[in-house]
């Protein structure tokens, strides 16, 4: 099957920005990103010139916002690359309905938004480790580093992160739950989505691109040539919080 886009089903710390960034610089296959997620609407509108909306669903503007949104994830590749977390999924098929003046399903508006579709499951086996990394980022407000050590992304000044189990479990729950959501999203629509894991990802960055690539009709040997940007955060103290809630 030839696909037009591609979308990176996922939870939060699962490897979704590493991968992100290695389609991104393939050069081949659109720009993927969270334009859906609802915190970075205004961001993506003001940066795009999209006219801010009457209301949150307003029709003029999400279907201004889509046709950039088009540009910007196509990146003058012929392929459409989009990041969508399962928390944002309710949002996004409101806003596509405002879109197209219609009542569907989020699967059927995407297609129609987007074109014949590559759904890309991206899941981490070890919820505890994913857990822990996401009450760490939550906490110091430090969600990326590069490879050279710098920081990539940051959300609030600096703060010293501290151990809080019933924080870290809740998180595991709320992952554990959001992910159990996406399988049932692919089998309630009898759709076979690529599976990809964020152990398999960080370990071999490279061979996953080319897999991906070469589920998206692409050519897979460029990745070859494409060398991760984002580092893993994960040290001794991820460990030792992993330990105290095993």
């Amino acid at each position: 099957m030839s696909f037009s886009a591609y979308i990176i089903c996922a939870t939060p710390r699962s490897g979704s920005t590493l991968l992100c960034d290695l389609l991104t610089a393939s050069g081949i296959a659109g720009r993927p990103n969270s334009y859906f997620r609802s915190q970075d609407i205004s961001y993506w509108a003001g940066l795009w010139g999209v006219d801010d909306p009457t209301t949150d669903f307003d029709p003029t503007f999400n279907l201004a916002y889509l046709a950039a949104m088009k540009r910007a994830g196509l990146a003058g590749t012929g392929i459409f690359g989009l990041r969508l977390m399962w928390q944002a999924v309710s949002d996004t098929e409101k806003r596509l309905n405002a879109a197209f003046g219609k009542t569907a399903d989020v699967a059927t508006l995407l297609e129609l938004a987007f074109g014949p579709t590559l759904f890309i499951h991206l899941s981490r086996r070890d919820k505890d480790a994913q857990a822990v990394s996401l009450v760490r980022a939550e906490q110091t407000g430090l969600w990326h580093v590069a490879t050279d050590g710098s920081e990539r992304e940051r959300t609030t000044p600096p703060h010293a992160p501290f151990f809080n189990a019933v924080q870290i479990n809740r998180s595991r729950d709320r992952l554990i739950t959001d992910d159990e959501n996406w399988s049932s999203f692919f089998d309630q629509r009898g759709f076979e989505p690529l599976r990809i894991f964020y152990e398999d990802l960080a370990d071999k960055p490279q061979a996953t691109l080319a897999g991906v690539l070469s589920s998206l009709g692409r050519d897979a040997n460029i990745s070859s040539t494409i060398n991760p940007s984002t580092a893993k955060m994960a040290d001794h103290t991820s460990f030792l919080w992993k330990q105290r809630i095993s």
